[in-house]
């Protein structure tokens, strides 16, 4: 694999001095507005509140982490916060037709990855929702959709972060004992297709290939049985296996203690993931108190709990792998003026 000066910038642009990719994320956007909506009461946030609460988590959490990940629709105006930190920007628009069963995707409109360099950032961030069991011609749109940004960031030297997350297909829910079963399978499948050079990411953005509340044995485990502690750590290194690109592991919404107990099984299964992207693992518990109490509170619980959540997980990031070791780097080339 070669990388371009541009991207090979923007990659150490978000890693920390070892290479590994110790970032927030907080780019949600929807999502953020409903957890923020349900502490208040159902009351609609206004977009200025949002933007608030973005302003304060990243101005705080960027003192502990390599980069943080935003949104161009509630996130810019924290840009200024990130305590000179690398940013990514979220290009996707926000919950782009998430109400129907294909999840086609869109980006967001007015916007271009040149907009987002431009912005600042020094790398793209697209979400796709992906499952190799859905219909052969919704997943060759979403491939193909894939591809016209991947061409898009390769013309503009931007690294792009490709996040993918399955869903059910068979009626069974996502939460359900029979898609924990499938998750292995589509985690895996699509960690080997796009890592592709034909899509042209940089970096993957996983799930963690099994639900850690089907392990038997592990402090997640809620009593019924999709996988043994051993099964769960083969699906760790099956998925591993599949990825020729650098892969970091999302959080996705659970909390700081269960996703620190499935980092760490991923170490026990010896995969050399290189990072995170970490969101409301870290800063969740910190919507009530914001609401509730407000932004001098928040910036207290960030200051205490919100700091010990992220140095959780970044004690245990000392033991993850240096995004470069997918290109055979023992070390980093010290020069970007040319592609390498």
């Amino acid at each position: 694999m070669t990388l371009s000066a541009g991207k090979l910038a923007g990659l150490k642009a978000v890693a920390n001095d070892r290479g590994v990719i110790a970032a927030a994320a907080l780019d949600q956007r929807g999502l953020l507005k409903k957890m923020l909506a349900k502490e208040a009461g159902g009351a609609e946030p206004a977009d200025a509140v949002v933007t608030e609460f973005k302003k304060l988590v990243t101005a705080s959490l960027t003192q502990h982490a390599s980069a943080i990940l935003l949104d161009v629709e509630y996130g810019l105006p924290a840009m200024p916060y990130r305590n000179g930190r690398g940013a990514l920007l979220a290009y996707e628009k926000s919950g782009y037709d998430a109400t129907a069963p294909t999840f086609l995707p869109s980006v967001t409109e007015g916007w271009s990855v040149l907009r987002v360099k431009e912005a600042g950032a020094a790398a793209v961030k697209i979400l796709l929702y992906y499952s190799p069991f859905e219909q052969e011609w919704v997943n060759e749109q979403k491939k193909a959709w894939v591809e016209r940004i991947g061409a898009e960031c390769r013309a503009l030297e931007m690294p792009l972060f490709l996040e993918f997350l399955g869903y059910d297909v068979h009626g069974d829910g996502e939460t359900s004992l029979a898609y924990a079963r499938r998750k292995p399978e589509i985690v895996t499948y699509s960690m080997e297709e796009f890592s592709k050079d034909r899509y042209g990411a940089d970096v993957l953005k996983v799930e963690i290939p099994v639900q850690m509340q089907y392990v038997r044995g592990t402090r997640a485990f809620g009593g019924e049985e999709a996988y043994s502690a051993a099964e769960a750590r083969e699906h760790f290194r099956a998925a591993a296996e599949a990825a020729t690109k650098p892969f970091v592991y999302l959080s996705a919404g659970v909390t700081n203690a269960a996703f620190l107990e499935s980092l760490e099984l991923a170490l026990e299964s010896g995969v050399h993931f290189h990072g995170v992207l970490c969101g409301r693992a870290t800063w969740a518990d910190g919507v009530g108190v914001f609401v509730r109490e407000g932004a001098d509170a928040l910036r207290r619980w960030l200051e205490t709990r919100g700091k010990e959540n992220i140095e959780s997980v970044n004690r245990i990031l000392e033991r993850a792998s240096p995004w470069y070791e997918k290109y055979g780097w023992a070390e980093l080339p010290e020069a970007v003026g040319a592609g390498v």
